[in-house]
């Protein structure tokens, strides 16, 4: 028996209307217990605002004018003899919205859009729509989305949890779950060519701290300004993904054949970065990403622009998983398989603060943004950012994404260039306002910026355009400070946009939790009045 997107709608309303986390639970696992598998993957992904999955390079490219165009032609009368539209019938559509390309494509979207949309309630178009837009707003997070799953399928969460850490897309593990239950969810492992989302740090302000976390003796890396990449070979054959799991391989045939001139190993899956070097100088990463996302005429780009590649992981080796392998014993099979030392992170193992310190000042001097501190001991876990890996960076700056922008004025007239910065909410999965700003972008970069906010726009109320959650920032402040004016409760003081980072996707970036931390921090130095 198939689901109807209406009864998908009415799981939202339900969700939505109960504050209570294991309520929501339970309504979402009692849901996913009566759909097929294909279903499953669906609905687990529309509920957190997603369409495909990262990993597709399938996107629907629809925005506020279309949807409003949509559902202007929709005709009064449309829904009197319709037959209900299944959870599977909104996917289809979907995806023959995002496959249209070329000539027209832009008609032939918006019909296909007026199509589903006239056969929907108007509970069922609000919902579709706040998924297409990436924001649902029923406090369903990607965790609470985990337990959700494995109560459906009575299992570990940690089952679940660790299915997830290597297929890193929800509706893939609900679908393995809702197929094979905890038995086929075990069975989920890494595999060649089938990337996963890397391993995250924490902020740290102190080596001193670090040490004492990791017990008095720590891996410590140059932290390089480059773009994340994951090398999954084999044989000759080597394919390279980004941190947001897209491939780029055709961007990087430099990189290509560096691997496979260096690195001595049949089957193997690498973690890393790509840098760029001019006179000997790492490049700014707003030029390494245009060299990197180049498709066309990139031999033209690798004179000008030349590439290197740093190693510092090593996730899979000639048929065996090392994710549960110690930090150290990892390190050491990376050394033994890449001929060129050049090519692996510069690296000290110490327990002294003033070495440490001197390799930290070491890194800034050449260019770098600092250190990473790796715990010996740690297991490489995708997507998870925890107290096993640290980041240590002179400034303090943050990943928001932009949930909306105001028009300029005076020089910045005709450009969106006021940006509203948003985090993310850990348990509800919603952004929130921390800030704004319209410092520190070039004016080719707010006219690149304005171009792209239009095109994920999805409302505008006098000056302000509300966007799509897409465009990830990283962003330099003075302070935090306490705020009443914003949801979030707090605010960033003279925020300033250090980068755009194309490479990080909204999952990606600071949290409200990280955020209140961060807040708390400054009080080591400072006297808490209030």
């Amino acid at each position: 028996m198939t689901t109807s997107f209406k009864e998908f709608a009415e799981l939202c309303r339900k969700v939505k209307n109960t504050s209570r986390r294991t309520e929501k639970t339970a309504i979402i696992a009692e849901f996913l217990r009566k759909l097929t598998p294909t279903e499953a993957e669906i609905a687990a992904r529309l509920l957190v605002g997603r369409i495909f999955p990262e990993y597709s390079e399938l996107t629907l490219d629809v925005g506020f004018s279309m949807i409003r165009n949509a559902l202007a032609n929709i005709s009064p009368q449309a829904l009197l003899f319709e037959e209900p539209v299944t959870i599977e019938e909104v996917y289809q559509i979907l995806t023959k919205i995002a496959e249209a390309k070329g000539e027209n494509s832009r008609r032939r979207k918006e019909r296909l859009l007026t199509s589903l949309l006239s056969r929907l309630s108007e509970a069922e178009r609000e919902y579709l729509i706040r998924s297409i837009f990436g924001e649902v707003r029923i406090g369903a997070s990607e965790g609470l989305i985990l337990e959700a799953i494995a109560k459906a399928v009575n299992t570990k969460l940690d089952t679940v949890r660790r299915a997830y850490m290597f297929l890193g897309d929800l509706g893939d593990v609900a679908r393995i779950a809702l197929e094979g239950g905890e038995e086929a969810l075990s069975r989920v492992t890494l595999t060649l060519f089938r990337p996963v989302k890397p391993m995250l740090a924490e902020m740290s302000y102190s080596i001193r701290e670090v040490l004492r976390e990791f017990g008095n003796i720590a891996a410590f890396e140059y932290k390089y300004d480059g773009v994340r990449v994951q090398i999954h070979k084999k044989k000759d054959l080597i394919r390279i993904f980004t941190r947001r799991l897209s491939e780029i391989t055709q961007s990087l045939p430099d990189i290509i054949e560096l691997v496979r001139r260096n690195v001595n190993a049949d089957e193997v899956v690498l973690d890393g970065e790509v840098i760029g070097f001019k006179d000997g100088k790492p490049i700014r990463f707003q030029d390494l990403v245009k060299r990197v996302r180049r498709i066309r005429d990139v031999w033209k780009l690798i004179g000008k622009i030349p590439l290197e590649l740093r190693l510092f992981d090593i996730l899979y080796l000639n048929g065996k998983v090392l994710v549960d392998e110690p930090y150290e014993r990892r390190w050491k099979l990376l050394e033994s398989v890449v001929k060129d030392k050049n090519m692996l992170a510069k690296r000290i193992v110490t327990g002294s603060v003033e070495e440490a310190e001197r390799f930290f000042e070491e890194s800034i001097s050449e260019g770098h943004e600092g250190l990473m501190a790796k715990c010996l001991k740690s297991k490489y876990t995708p997507g998870t950012r925890g107290k096993n890996w640290f980041k240590i960076k002179p400034a303090d700056t943050i990943d928001v994404v932009i949930v909306a922008a105001e028009w300029g004025h005076g020089r910045r007239r005709g450009w969106l260039s006021d940006y509203y910065l948003a985090v993310r909410d850990e348990n509800t999965g919603e952004y929130l306002v921390v800030g704004k700003t319209f410092k520190g972008l070039t004016d080719d970069e707010f006219r690149e910026m304005t171009k792209k906010l239009l095109e994920l726009k999805i409302a505008e109320e006098g000056y302000v355009v509300k966007v799509i959650p897409k465009i990830v920032v990283e962003v330099a402040y003075s302070e935090i400070q306490q705020s009443p004016k914003y949801k979030s409760g707090l605010a960033l003081r003279f925020a300033r946009i250090v980068r755009i980072r194309y490479d990080k996707s909204p999952e990606d970036i600071t949290t409200l939790g990280e955020l209140k931390k961060r807040y708390e921090m400054q009080f080591r130095y400072k006297a808490k009045v209030f």
